[in-house]
């Protein structure tokens, strides 16, 4: 069979997802100017709601001049057999599958954060700067980016020699191998990614003794949930934004307060928006959220192994000598229409369980803080208050901030 028409499959694939992108942005698009629903017009003021409109709208137009670079970027890159460039650029090195693999994926990790790199300084140091969110320095934005790329060299760089090496050895039984190494390191990362990975970027300080921890004591312990480990993360050394997370499981949970949302809400409304990520948990949605991952990941490597070996799959990328680093890309290209399908359900069950745990913080302590700690968070990050249907649909994990409303005061 010739490999020319699983390449415009795959040129076909990039199109079409970058047309269905772009379509559901310009319908969010028009929903910018929408008037506040009745239930948030306390959210902005008339000045407030013309900066989030600017803000949104700004970002649409950058979003756009990005995607349109990335897809003809890509396409030339497709065009001009850049894959069999990099490929022998590496095979000029080792012979050894392993050591090209990492060489080509080096490569190509490298060029695409250097690439990348202008646009992500734009968007942190010119956009976020004009609507006073940037709290980044230059020299913070340097060591994020190197520790990141060492971070991916050590960690991902491992990770794809063992599942090289795994294949090289079973052939198509690599997968099973694969799986059990993900799942390993899935688990492990969900437990300690707290205290291993978040201290390589930012400092995490023990919530101290007072009336926040007392009155966050005080909830944890009226609905028998063990938390001891509460801390405070410096997000504020990069943004004003806000959030909050829930990590580990055992022994190793912890909650984490990031330090604008702690200087930005009542003791009250952390409290609530705490009892909502202790309902996540007491509703076993991480553990949920975990296996569905796991068992996902499992399905991805079962049919890559079914396609691995047939060396169509580099021969559609333009690289003459088949290997598995090469196949690699390709079964991710062709199957990217698969992952976007299980993500559009993974997401409708992500914002069932934000309903879950809002009605948990609910009916285990108040709802009112939670709405006004919504409501907060929502304007002091200039958020779509009026998005698109279709668009909340395919991209958002949470309801929208009305849905939210509306729930919790719902008798």
């Amino acid at each position: 069979m010739n490999a020319t028409p699983l390449f415009y499959i795959i040129i076909a694939i990039i199109v079409i997802d970058f047309i269905v992108d772009k379509i559901l942005d310009a319908l969010n698009a028009k929903h910018y100017n929408d008037p506040i629903p009745e239930k948030l017009t306390d959210v902005y003021d008339q000045v407030e709601y013309q900066k989030s409109q600017d803000y949104k709208t700004t970002n649409y137009k950058f979003g756009l001049i990005t995607s349109t670079f990335s897809l003809v970027l890509t396409l030339v890159f497709l065009g001009l057999d850049g894959f069999e460039f990099v490929d022998t650029i590496a095979r000029s090195y080792s012979d050894h599958p392993i050591i090209i693999a990492l060489i080509f994926f080096g490569i190509i990790m490298l060029g695409s954060d250097l690439i990348n790199t202008p646009f992500s300084y734009y968007q942190t140091f010119v956009i976020e700067e004009r609507f006073g969110f940037n709290k980044t320095t230059k020299a913070t934005f340097i060591m994020d980016k190197f520790k990141g790329l060492l971070m991916m060299a050590l960690i991902g760089g491992g990770l794809l020699a063992l599942i090289v090496w795994f294949y090289d050895v079973t052939g198509t039984h690599f997968w099973l191998y694969a799986w059990a190494l993900v799942a390993v390191f899935s688990i492990f990362t969900n437990m300690f990614y707290a205290r291993l990975i978040v201290p390589i970027f930012n400092k995490q300080t023990p919530l101290e003794a007072g009336d926040l921890r007392d009155k966050i004591s005080a909830y944890a312990n009226s609905v028998g949930f063990n938390l001891d480990k509460i801390f405070i993360i410096d997000g504020s050394k990069r943004s004003t934004k806000a959030n909050a997370y829930f990590s580990g499981f055992g022994s190793e949970k912890r909650v984490t307060l990031y330090d604008t949302l702690v200087n930005d809400l009542e003791d009250e409304e952390i409290v609530a928006v705490l009892a909502h990520e202790v309902g996540h948990y007491k509703k076993k949605h991480i553990i949920f959220n975990l296996i569905a991952s796991l068992l996902l990941t499992g399905l991805t490597l079962f049919i890559l192994s079914i396609f691995i070996s047939n060396p169509l799959l580099s021969n559609a990328l333009g690289v003459d000598i088949p290997s598995f680093h090469v196949g690699l890309i390709a079964f991710g290209l062709l199957y990217s229409p698969i992952s976007e399908l299980t993500g559009f359900v993974m997401n409708h069950f992500s914002r069932k369980f934000e309903y879950q745990a809002d009605d948990y913080a609910k009916n285990t302590y108040k709802s009112e803080p939670l709405v006004s700690s919504l409501k907060k968070l929502s304007k002091n990050s200039l958020s779509n208050l009026t998005p698109h249907p279709a668009y909340v649909w395919v991209h958002y994990s949470h309801p929208t901030l009305l849905e939210r409303v509306r729930n919790l005061r719902k008798n």
